[in-house]
């Protein structure tokens, strides 16, 4: 087990935070586990993320994930949980690390196109406006913040609004498919910086991605219901 995955794992110990799992929910909860269609049209996101983009990030890669976690978990101990389940059962296996990384990509992929149904507030309201302006002094802050936590991830990874060790709202930067539910965290907003995620719109210019994610695309309704459960 590397380091990264060990730190994560430890962090479990330390937080009773309840996992969100994000609607719309996988209804299958057994083998087979089919990819939900997406809640938009695949030029909604334009100009912010390409119509291409979305094609090859939902088709191809999110697509991948599903198919290949159907294919090891076949037989398996996890062939009769659903996918959250999967998750958080094999994210301490390092037997099963292969089964892990593909249901967390799976899982990670399913938060993410959530977050983006159009037809919600572009930027928080409410308590959770007040909370992000606390925690991150104001929605630019944010931002920023978020960028800032992009490039302490090496390589691959993803950047999660969830809740650090004091139960307070948090900006978490997880390395490869490692996200927040598989240490008992919640997850209530996910920012892909896996290359595939971005490159063929943004090239190398990832902080340009990120403040395009967050100010054009983020249903922050979605977010708030998470925060909410």
């Amino acid at each position: 087990m590397d380091m990264t995955r060990r730190a994560v794992l430890t962090a479990s110990a330390l937080t009773a935070a309840a996992a969100v799992f994000p609607t719309p929910n996988i209804a299958r909860a057994a083998l087979p586990l089919s990819q939900p269609a997406l809640p938009f049209k695949e030029d909604a996101l334009a100009p912010a993320i390409s119509a291409k983009t979305v094609s090859l990030h939902y088709g191809k890669h999110h697509k991948a994930y599903f198919d290949k976690l159907n294919q090891l978990a076949a037989g398996t101990r996890y062939a009769d949980m659903d996918l959250a389940g999967i998750v958080e059962a094999s994210a301490d296996s390092e037997a099963d690390a292969k089964i892990f990384n593909n249901a967390a990509q799976a899982w990670n992929h399913v938060a993410y196109w959530e977050q983006f149904t159009p037809g919600g507030p572009n930027r928080p309201e409410g308590d959770l406006a007040a909370m992000i302006d606390d925690t991150f002094d104001g929605y630019d802050g944010f931002t920023d913040r978020a960028i800032a936590v992009s490039d302490e991830v090496f390589g691959t990874g993803w950047v999660w609004l969830t809740r650090d060790d004091r139960n307070e709202l948090a900006l978490v930067g997880y390395e490869d498919g490692n996200n927040p539910i598989a240490v008992g965290r919640p997850a209530y907003l996910g920012i892909d910086i896996w290359e595939h995620a971005y490159y063929l719109d943004y090239e190398n210019r990832k902080p340009e991605h990120i403040r395009a994610v967050l100010d054009r695309l983020v249903n922050w309704r979605v977010v708030a219901d998470r925060v909410g459960q």
